[in-house]
């Protein structure tokens, strides 16, 4: 963790959005139709074309927000002819709420911190791997999912941890732990111990569903 650069503060527009995750180097696809946030993709497309995504913590008007989001720039976009958009957007920083901004705009603004991450941060050990695979294949199989594991033993460390953490069905509180892991290594863990977790949940009780 000694490998973490320097953060930078930056104002950041944001999309609050219960359930949904973004990771630095994955992508999320979204649809956007409510006035507000269609005006947020209108701004940021004349701008930087960055959007920060974050939960909120609950209900209220406007809800508070959890500390920690990820920043993303839209990589595509197509504009439909009623004003609505669908947008791809990938993350590249995690970024940790300082203040929220008093604006003019129907669209929410923070002072946030960007983190980077050091390239030490990046790998796993050979133990570390094989368990999250291990562990991932077996809540995969117990969930049904089908998945081309070559494929999957192709992706680098940080894209297989993210993108665990980024697809699997887990509750918004647990994405909302991973994101805030502070190295990929403990992302890792906590993931084994997720899957492990909910994989006895969903077992134990069928009625249980994974957000």
């Amino acid at each position: 963790m000694s490998g973490k650069t320097a953060m930078v503060a930056q104002r950041i527009s944001i999309f609050p959005l219960t359930g949904v995750i973004l990771f630095p180097g994955l992508q999320v696809p979204l649809h956007i139709f409510e006035p507000r946030y269609r005006a947020l993709v209108s701004d940021a497309m004349a701008r930087d074309r960055q959007i920060g995504m974050i939960q909120p913590r609950g209900p209220g008007d406007p809800p508070a927000l959890f500390d920690m989001g990820c920043v993303g720039r839209i990589i595509d976009v197509e504009a439909l002819d009623d004003g609505r958009y669908n947008l791809v957007l990938e993350g590249f920083a995690r970024f940790r709420v300082l203040r929220e901004l008093d604006v003019t705009t129907p669209f929410r603004q923070i002072e946030a911190e960007l983190i980077g991450e050091g390239e030490e941060d990046q790998a796993l050990s050979s133990i570390e791997r094989a368990s999250l695979e291990r562990e991932s294949q077996r809540f995969a199989n117990a969930q049904g999912y089908s998945v081309d594991w070559d494929s999957v033993a192709r992706l680098d460390d940080r894209s297989l941890v993210n993108g665990i953490a980024q697809i699997a069905p887990f509750d918004a509180a647990a994405k909302q732990a991973l994101l805030e892991a502070p190295s990929l290594q403990i992302r890792a863990d906590l993931l084994v111990q997720l899957m492990q977790f909910f994989g006895r949940r969903d077992s134990d009780d069928p009625k249980v569903t994974l957000q």
